[in-house]
């Protein structure tokens, strides 16, 4: 079975777990305060960084850090997964499903501006497959609104735009790091910012609003005395955790390299079969997921097909807002994708030939 993704872990990450357990401390001390830095190291120093337990966690905190809740707006577009309208819709603001463009499959500009209202507060720009879209349209339509910009970059670790990492550059970046992103914590997340006051704000409310909790944390200290002012939550990063991201972020030049390298494979492989690839900067992109588009309702025939010569396939995703709970209309390009997308196998663990051989199976498909 080619499998559609999976972690890359080795001995590395295992004598890193066995250190946090031989330190004692399992729960978020040292080993968290040392992934941060080594995270602002790897964006050149010019963000601040906040470690969660999950990527979802990092979009919740990061929104309700920007003061957004009850009564405000946030555009997001409709494919993406759940979570970034579930981590919006957690602060108590509306989720505003905006359509994606044909290219791309991430946010379309022009449709999100005909969403903004009064109550609008900030545009999630997700990167779709690791794609940027048009990154500079979407700060320039921010800028003109008076929005903030949150970035769902859980798609694009390593990524970069203007020679700047993803993270390095822009308002508040939000990562995920679970078990099959382009590194892994096991499970994690981080929100990256150059505004202090965000990430200040989110190192207290993933402990629970505890203030200056963290400080008390990494010095190996627990806090008595404290005071509460906000709502805050348990997401914290464990020791565990950012072990295993601090042996990953070690490992990210070589799994770039190599996502990148089979991203490429699929762009020469499937030339000339009908199917519609998307327009993606594979030299500044390290992608998460390789997504296709399958006309002529043939999605599920081709996956099947698949699946019977031993090809795991996916859909990434069910548009959010065909779900009950987010239900909207109007976005034509958004119901497309979710009739026809078909998420290919990408992970660090295949090779130029596996993806030869799911080229060759996808050609026997339209040819037989």
């Amino acid at each position: 079975m080619i499998k559609l993704s999976r972690y890359s872990i080795g001995e590395e990450e295992l004598n890193a777990i066995k250190n946090v357990f031989n330190d004692g401390y399992l729960g978020m001390g040292k080993f968290v305060m040392q992934f941060e830095k080594e995270l602002e190291s790897f964006f050149d120093n010019k963000t601040h960084i906040a470690a969660v337990n999950t990527g979802t966690s990092a979009l919740h905190l990061a929104i309700q850090a920007c003061g957004i809740g009850n009564g405000d707006e946030v555009l997001i577009p409709s494919i993406t997964y759940v979570a970034s309208f579930q981590a919006t819709s957690a602060t108590g603001a509306t989720p505003v499903a905006c359509d994606v463009e044909m290219t791309t499959g991430c946010i379309c500009v022009k449709d999100a501006e005909t969403r903004i209202t009064k109550n609008t507060k900030a545009i999630m720009h997700v990167h779709y497959a690791g794609n940027l879209g048009n990154r500079d349209a979407i700060f320039a339509l921010a800028a003109k609104y008076n929005l903030r910009v949150i970035e769902d970059a859980a798609h694009s670790f390593g990524s970069t735009h203007q020679g700047k990492r993803i993270g390095g550059s822009g308002d508040i970046t939000c990562f995920s790091f679970d078990g099959i992103k382009n590194i892994t914590c096991g499970e994690g997340g981080a929100v990256v910012s150059s505004d202090k006051n965000i990430t200040d704000k989110v190192r207290d409310l993933r402990l629970l609003a505890v203030q200056k909790d963290t400080e008390n944390r990494f010095a190996g200290k627990r806090t008595w005395d404290f005071d509460v002012t906000d709502q805050g939550w348990r997401y914290h990063m464990s020791n565990i955790n950012a072990a295993i991201g601090l042996e990953q972020l070690k490992k990210i030049e070589g799994f770039s390299k190599t996502r990148r390298t089979l991203a490429k494979a699929y762009v020469k492989g499937l030339q000339g079969i009908p199917v519609q690839l998307l327009d993606i900067d594979l030299d500044n992109v390290v992608s998460h997921i390789y997504p296709i588009l399958v006309a002529n309702g043939q999605r599920n025939a081709l996956r099947e097909f698949l699946m019977e010569r031993g090809i795991e396939t996916g859909i990434h995703y069910k548009p959010n807002h065909l779900l009950t709970k987010y239900a909207a209309t109007n976005c034509p390009n958004a119901d497309y994708f979710g009739e026809s997308l078909v998420s290919l196998p990408i992970h660090v663990g295949l090779t130029e030939d596996d993806i030869a051989n799911v080229c060759g199976c996808i050609a026997e498909f339209y040819t037989r």
